[in-house]
């Protein structure tokens, strides 16, 4: 996971999964090159694997978002701050000691994905 600084517009001072938008690109695609432009990770896409779908909304009146999680089974070289300008640390957590700042829907997805459920949802109003 990497930390945000504290100056972050997106989850200041808060731990995260490496993560992106497409850009005009396929899901699988763009985890190989976010992977590679964040943290300097060589990943083939036939070691990818969906492992969770969770739709969010971040805050009231946000944009709902679907994040996808994918399982790397195998990749090449170490983690490395490639983007110090928005990340202070790359850092393994075990799930069952995450931080307490963590994502919020990122926590629900490993808790989800340690469960094998596939899809799940939060943040949306009852």
């Amino acid at each position: 996971m990497v930390q945000f600084h504290a100056d972050s517009a997106f989850a200041p001072s808060t731990w995260h999964v490496l993560a992106g938008h497409c850009e005009q690109e396929n899901a699988i695609t763009c985890l190989i090159r976010e992977a590679r432009e964040e943290a300097g990770l060589h990943i083939e896409r036939q070691d990818v694997e969906l492992v969770h779908v969770v739709h969010h909304i971040d805050k009231a009146g946000d944009r709902p978002r679907m994040g996808l999680f994918f399982r790397a089974r195998a990749w090449s070289r170490e983690p490395e701050l490639r983007e110090p300008d928005k990340c202070t640390e790359w850092k393994f957590w075990d799930p069952a000691t995450l931080p307490d700042d963590l994502v919020p829907y990122t926590r629900v997805a490993i808790a989800k994905i340690q469960s094998g459920e596939l899809y799940s949802e939060t943040d949306w109003p009852a």
